[in-house]
Order: C-alpha cells, then structure tokens, then sequence
C-alpha cells in the first residue's frame, strides 16, 4: 500500500524519495542498539570482572577451557536459530552460527574437544549459568539479576 502522500506524486518522484529514505537509513549505527541489548554473563564465583574480545572468542571456540584461576570454563549456549545466540555470534565473536556450530562439530567428531552445552530457553540459560560452576552465557540485559555477574569486554 502506497502512503497517502506519496499518490500526489510522479512515479520517478517517488522513486527519488524511497531512495532518499532509504540511504539516510542506512546511516544508522545499528549494532550499537543490538549490542546494548545483551551481556556475557558469568557464575557468580568466577573471579574475572572482565575478558579480552580474543579470550571470550577463545572461549566460544572452545579453545580456552579453564579460567585464570585454573577453574573449568563451562559454555552455555542457546540453539543456532536462536536470535540472542545469531546477535552474539555475529555482533561480538563475529562469526556466524554455523561457522560456530562447524568448529564445534569439528572438535566433537575428531575426539579433540567438547560442544558447548546447549540450553532451550532464556530462563534455562539463566538458571544453568547462575548453579554451574566456572560457567559463561549471555542474556537479554532485561532477564539479568544478581544471581550471575555481568562480563566486561575490554
């Protein structure tokens, strides 16, 4: 359906408009709303306050596996549709799912390493990070409480 206002004008006028539209749209800084939206978050008794992009990277790989203090690194993750799971991946790690998925898989069928633990939902995200010990995720900024401390990236 064409908006009212633009009826009154010629067809090479409106194309000139949509055009003028959409390239000042597309000035819009995007990730930064996307990324205010989520954090990496931590089990409560992991020491760290915050991590380098490359160690979280490490991490997510499943490269990293113990934490500074020697404590075992458990990764939570939420399933490769997931839209949580699809921002992180891209917006932070900047890989896609299924380059994630393929490292994993790599690992689990060369006998070299472990997948992450994949959780169903938000709230068993929350639940698995806040009870596991040495565990990592990312939650929507409006599901976190202070049973798991937020991960600064530096």
């Amino acid at each position: 359906m064409i908006p009212t206002f633009l009826r009154y004008f010629s067809f090479s006028i409106k194309v000139l408009i949509c055009c003028l539209l959409s390239a000042s749209l597309s000035f819009i800084n995007t990730d930064t709303w996307a990324s205010d939206q989520y954090d990496i978050v931590i089990y409560p008794g992991v020491g760290e306050k915050e991590i380098s992009l490359n160690s979280l990277r490490s991490i997510f790989s499943m490269r990293q596996k113990t934490w500074p203090d020697g404590a075992k690194i458990r990764v939570f993750v939420l399933a490769d549709d997931d839209e949580l799971h699809q921002s992180v991946s891209k917006e932070i790690l900047n890989v896609f799912p299924y380059q994630l998925r393929s490292m994993w898989d790599r690992l689990v069928f060369s006998g070299t390493g472990q997948a992450p633990i994949k959780v169903n939902s938000i709230d068993e995200m929350l639940v698995k990070v806040a009870s596991t010990p040495g565990a990592i995720g990312y939650l929507w900024r409006a599901k976190i409480n202070d049973t798991v401390n937020v991960l600064q990236i530096k």
